[in-house]
Parts: structure tokens; sequence; C-alpha cells
């Protein structure tokens, strides 16, 4: 008779990969994922804003959107890119003084919120709710760079651009 004996290390091997596929599993699409405000024949700027090092390492950075003249426009939070739904989308966009960004959550990825890296804003706790809605008006023209705290280092950082028409 051939008895197989499982061994505590293949044990906690098997535990390990089961909490790996329950999480991940937990990463995939819940419900509808909200989209950017794009427009037909979406234009960029012409002239990218200097981000220094921001978007270094950052694949899902393409240039920046040129959205000014909208007096509100929405980014997803927890857009999928090349690693998950840990991306901003779109990564940067450029608006008019006084547009309101709606940052909503795709409920995609786990936790997430917008923190703004010199403390001018933040969405406050990290929430997974699909539909979640974080506003924040950008009257004062200037470069705003913002990251999701737990998924900063896998790239998911953004930027608003608000420029003077």
């Amino acid at each position: 008779m051939n008895t197989t004996t499982v061994s505590r290390r293949d044990s906690l091997l098997g535990t390990g990969a089961l909490l790996l596929a329950t999480t991940l599993a937990g990463c995939g699409a819940r419900g509808r994922t909200p989209t950017p405000t794009p427009t037909p024949g979406e234009r960029m700027l012409d002239t990218e804003p200097d981000y220094g090092t921001w978007f270094d390492g950052v694949g899902t950075y393409t240039g920046t959107h040129d959205w000014r003249g909208r007096g509100a426009v929405t980014v997803v939070v927890g857009s999928k890119g090349p690693l998950g739904y840990f991306k901003f989308a779109p990564t940067a966009v450029a608006v008019s003084p006084g547009t309101t960004v709606r940052f909503t959550w795709s409920g995609n990825g786990g936790g997430h919120d917008v923190v703004d890296v010199d403390g001018r804003f933040a969405s406050g706790a990290l929430t997974d709710r699909t539909g979640h809605v974080f506003e924040h008006r950008f009257d004062d023209p200037g470069v705003y760079r913002y990251y999701c705290t737990p998924h900063r280092s896998m790239g998911m950082r953004g930027a608003v651009v608000v420029l003077a028409d």
C-alpha cells in the first residue's frame, strides 16, 4: 500500500497558494468600471508639464490629456493597468482653474485612496466600494501630483495640471 505523507512545508505552501488565489480573485471586476471623461478625438497637451521624476517607472503614463474648458471631469481610481487594477485613468489631466475633478472608484484592486504629495487634498480612508466618489476643485494654476497609498510603489500615481487659459 502506497501512503502519501503531507509535510508541514507542503501544507503551508498549499495554504499560501490558496490565500494568494483568494486575494487575487478579490482584485477582479466587481461591477461596471466607471469611465473617465474622454471625448472623441481627445487632445493631448502639446508641451508636457515638468513632472520631474514623478512618472519614472509608471508604464501607464502616456502624456497629459487636455480637458481644459470643462466644469467637471472624472478620473477612475482602480483602473486596469499592466499589474492589475492599480492605476488612475487617465494618469495625467490638464484642466482649467475652477474645474472639479471627480475621483470615482471602480471597486477593483482592493482598497484605494487619493493623496496629494504636498498635503493639499486627500480622499480619506482606503475604500474598495464601487462608485465611491471623492471630489476636489482645483482653483490655482500648478501641478498637483497624487498617489494611492498602498499602491504607490506599483506605479499608482497621477497628476492634475491646472493651466490658466
